[in-house]
């Protein structure tokens, strides 16, 4: 069935077809793209790439103890008052 278009079909991707089928050999234990990427030398960017876009503590969560006085906590709350002037200043320029 030659000349139907089909001769170079899995040749798109550039991929070995473990990765694009998500077949693994199944002697590594690991999942087909973590096989690869720590045959490849690659998992420490990976995982550096994905710490990066782990998410951020909300602005409710405080990092100060319990124990503030009310002096303590409305400096606290005035400097973070400070902070979001200033922000706020940075993006309106």
């Amino acid at each position: 069935m030659g000349g139907y278009g089909h001769r170079n079909m899995y040749y798109l991707t550039g991929l070995p077809g473990w990765i694009r089928f998500g077949y693994s050999p199944g002697w590594g234990g690991l999942p087909p793209g973590a096989q690869y990427l720590s045959q490849t030398g690659q998992l420490p960017q990976f995982m550096a790439w994905m710490q990066q876009r782990a998410p951020q503590a909300p602005m409710g969560v405080s990092a100060a103890p319990a124990g503030m006085t009310k002096e303590q906590e409305i400096q606290a709350l005035e400097a973070q008052l400070d902070w979001i002037k200033r922000r706020l200043e940075e993006l309106k320029k």
